[in-house]
């Protein structure tokens, strides 16, 4: 049996996208073995609505300081944007800088890639793997806030499948492209190619 979310703190979130709710999740023990924390942002009745969920991992380059070297900052004001403009939905926003690695391996996987690595062989020479993430916490934030199907803001097929395994329905896959910089161009090819993510000229 999974380990259950324990939701540490709730507030009022009044946001530029409009009135949210914030959320402070804990997972003690999660599949790797570390607590994990998320947030997650909630509006509208999530309980008589199929919510449109995002699941947003951390980056701070990108969602603090605009980095052009990806397409994070763009997707989570996309994904709040929507989220908002339908009036019901869940962005849940978990700390895995790096696809979990951390920021400063993250940073050390920028510098070799300056040197011609892509993102997935700049992680493996470091010693990681493509992607650490598990997406456990989330599939538990969910049913801690009472949600068992969503449709899920996400190009990402392991995403589906995590909270599917969760014991989260997903009764639709909404894609989350936006438009890159051409700074990023090499990133999304290696995100299609090697991760498998999904974009609908595909």
């Amino acid at each position: 049996m999974s380990p259950s979310a324990k939701q540490i703190a709730s507030a009022d979130f009044p946001t530029r996208w409009g009135q949210f709710r914030i959320h402070g999740f804990r997972l003690e023990s999660s599949q790797n073995g570390k607590p994990e924390e998320a947030v997650a942002l909630v509006t509208g009745d999530i309980l008589s609505h199929t919510p449109l969920v995002r699941i947003h991992s951390q980056c701070l380059t990108g969602d603090v300081f605009g980095s052009l070297r990806c397409d994070c900052r763009q997707q989570l004001k996309m994904a709040l944007s929507l989220i908002a403009g339908e009036g019901v939905g869940i962005l849940i926003y978990e700390q895995q800088e790096g696809r979990g690695i951390g920021l400063m391996p993250k940073l050390q996987a920028y510098e070799l890639q300056d040197s011609g690595l892509d993102t997935v062989e700049a992680n493996e020479r470091l010693g990681f793997r493509a992607d650490h993430r598990e997406f456990e916490l989330p599939a538990e934030i969910l049913k801690s806030l009472g949600v068992k199907q969503v449709r899920l803001l996400s190009n990402n097929p392991d995403k589906v499948a995590a909270l599917e395994r969760g014991g989260i329905a997903v009764t639709e896959r909404v894609p989350c492209e936006v438009a890159a910089s051409v700074h990023a161009e090499a990133y999304l090819q290696t995100k299609r190619d090697k991760l498998g993510h999904l974009f609908t000229d595909q």
